[in-house]
């Protein structure tokens, strides 16, 4: 039986710490699916489509290298709906720290609680992408600011060409 997950954020935009859980992700599932969440009360700096450009366009050489299936979906309900409406028996959720632990477990419990069937997996952040957040991210980017260290070359493009409007 495939094991697939599903890996869910806003990837608004993708960011180091976004392709290092996918990298480690990769090793562990035999399929992939990035699920972009699509919130009503948010302004996404990046369209649907631009977000799921990046997606593919970073995560895929690394789905790629481990032999791993990958595929991106949106979805504006509950994660682990989403998860069951995929296909998806595991949820892929990435920790910076213990703070991320904390509010994860209590995600993790309540989505236990709902949908038995989908288990929840942590992928601790490698020691290089821990402090990134696409938050900040955005914030130097607005500013002026060099995201080269925080972003793959293709989204650093992206955000210089997003600001420069």
């Amino acid at each position: 039986m495939a094991r697939v997950a599903l890996y869910p954020g806003s990837f608004d935009p993708v960011t180091n710490g976004h392709v290092d859980v996918v990298r480690q992700a990769c090793t562990l599932v035999d399929r992939l699916i990035v699920a972009i969440g699509v919130h009503p009360g948010k302004a996404p700096l990046f369209s649907i489509d631009e977000r799921r450009a990046m997606i593919v366009e970073v995560f895929a050489p690394f789905a790629a290298a481990s032999g791993c299936g990958i595929e991106c979906v949106t979805f504006d309900n509950l994660t682990v709906a989403a998860a069951q409406k995929a296909g998806a028996s595991i949820l892929i959720r990435g920790l910076r720290d213990g703070t991320d632990l904390d509010y994860e477990m209590q995600i993790a419990g309540m989505n236990q609680t709902l949908v038995p069937d989908v288990q929840t997996i942590f992928i601790p952040a490698s020691p290089t992408v821990r402090p990134i957040t696409a938050t900040l991210v955005r914030q130097i980017a607005s500013m002026g600011g060099d995201v080269s260290a925080f972003v793959p070359k293709a989204v650093a493009t992206r955000l210089k060409a997003k600001f420069s409007q």
